[in-house]
């Protein structure tokens, strides 16, 4: 038997080969789940039009799905209900190109989730192109769907220091109002060590929560100071905006001079720590809770690029309040539009207000 010997030649042939395998494979899915998504579409459309026009019924399409199952035994996928899921999912998206061709790159499993759970076009394209954009698999975005994450985002925008705005413009992409860390099974009365502990022992979905380009860099990171030693929290470190976050945990209601705290420390972290191709460290207070008035008045002159979030262990009490608070603000931006649209009309017929 002949002898193989490997070499630096032929292993890195070997790897080559591999990743090209691995590639036509990847595109090779994707194609196939185009393909997919797109036959579902079609059929989708046929059946809505043999609903509209022959008034089918879901009892004749589940005549059809008991033939398609004798007559086509191999055919998979098209139970009836099923089938009336891709009539669904075609009337959705009807004449909305711009969505429709964002769907057909996510798994059907992913498109039910979709279509099952989000009630409004603005809400599909926000998962859609939060899918898209974070990599999320169909399990979080489920998970991301079941938390709110849409009502979060809209209702409660995060609150911002001004010097965090003017440094990192696009901060109020990257961060929450409010975090939900319902995985980690808290008790009422917790402690930060408790909190800090369980984010660290479940950082993978902290990480899904916090969002895409976080990278975790320790805890209980020290800080020297003088002759002082000093212990952050959780420093990450944030990808898209070049820059280190700090996260200062308080299990309690914000109290402005925990701000001056976490000053401290980002000041110590450009100092010593920031490289020098680095924006300035952005810190982030995680409290229990917060009152608005008194998270505005500490921000407001703040000179540092910080914010301050709220954390929740439970968001099924609050899902209907965001909701509900998100139906009105989409109220009162419709009413807007509306006043606007009506000054347009009088100012266009010559007539004063």
């Amino acid at each position: 038997m002949t002898k193989i010997t490997s070499s630096p030649t032929l292993d890195a042939a070997i790897q080559h080969i591999v990743t090209l395998v691995e590639q036509a494979r990847d595109r090779s899915f994707r194609t196939a789940n185009i393909e997919l998504v797109k036959l579902y579409g079609s059929v989708g459309q046929y059946l809505s039009r043999q609903c509209q026009h022959e008034g089918w019924g879901q009892g004749t399409v589940k005549s059809l799905a008991q033939l398609l199952q004798i007559r086509q035994p191999g055919l998979k996928g098209f139970s009836a209900q099923n089938l009336w899921r891709m009539k669904q999912f075609f009337e959705a998206y009807e004449g909305d190109e711009e969505l429709s061709t964002l769907l057909r790159e996510l798994p059907w499993s992913a498109n039910l989730h979709l279509l099952s759970k989000c009630k409004t076009r603005q809400e599909r394209a926000f998962y859609l192109g939060q899918m898209r954009q974070e990599g999320w698999t169909v399990r979080q975005l489920a998970q991301q769907i079941d938390s709110a994450l849409f009502e979060r985002l809209a209702a409660t925008p995060a609150k911002l220091s001004t010097a965090l705005r003017v440094l990192h413009p696009s901060a109020d992409q990257v961060f929450k109002d409010t975090y939900l860390v319902d995985f980690l099974g808290l008790p009422a009365d917790h402690k930060e060590s408790d909190l800090q502990r369980g984010l660290v022992a479940k950082l993978k979905l902290f990480l899904t929560e916090l969002g895409r380009d976080f990278c975790f860099v320790g805890e209980q990171f020290r800080l020297q100071v003088g002759m002082k030693d000093f212990y952050l929290d959780l420093l990450f470190f944030h990808r898209g905006l070049n820059c280190l976050v700090a996260i200062e945990l308080k299990a309690e209601d914000f109290q402005p001079a925990h701000l001056g705290q976490l000053e401290f420390y980002l000041e110590a972290l450009d100092r010593d720590h920031r490289k020098p191709h680095e924006n300035p460290a952005i810190g982030v207070l995680l409290c229990k809770d917060r009152d608005h008035e008194v998270v505005e008045y500490a921000l407001s002159r703040s000179l540092s690029p910080a914010l301050v979030a709220q954390y929740t262990t439970q968001l099924q009490p609050t899902k209907l309040l965001l909701q509900a608070k998100l139906a009105e603000l989409f109220e009162q931006e419709l009413e807007a539009r509306e006043r606007l649209a009506r000054r347009g009309v009088l100012l266009e017929g010559g007539e004063d207000e």
